[in-house]
């Protein structure tokens, strides 16, 4: 394992989810290891987009799929962590509908009625 990737990783998610991101890997082992060292270390860590941007990105890309919830809500979570409104989240998923349909937008919007 490449400790300086994982360190900035694990510094990168911090930023991003808190504490949660930890409890959201650490149970996944190596898996868990290699989200912290590619998308956090590599991805995220990357110039050019805001952590806010990054998670406008990623709640829209999740809003457009089925079967990926509890992703969607770990990445909710960190949108309001990044400074996301529930109000911008909502219209993050709207913009969702002509691309990816209506349902994909409703089990989204039921996700974020949790919070």
């Amino acid at each position: 394992m490449d400790n300086e990737r994982f360190e900035r990783g694990c510094k990168k998610l911090s930023e991003v989810d808190g504490q949660v991101g930890e409890e959201v890997v650490a149970p996944l082992g190596d898996l868990g290891k290699y989200i912290v060292e590619f998308a956090f270390g590599d991805i995220y860590s990357r110039e050019g987009l805001s952590l806010r941007e990054r998670e406008i990105a990623t709640i829209a890309m999740l809003a457009s799929r089925s079967g990926v919830e509890p992703q969607l809500r770990v990445h909710i979570k960190a949108g309001f962590n990044v400074g996301l409104s529930k109000e911008e989240i909502e219209e993050i998923i709207i913009q969702t509908v002509p691309y990816s349909g209506f349902p994909t937008a409703i089990n989204a919007l039921n996700v974020l009625k949790e919070f």
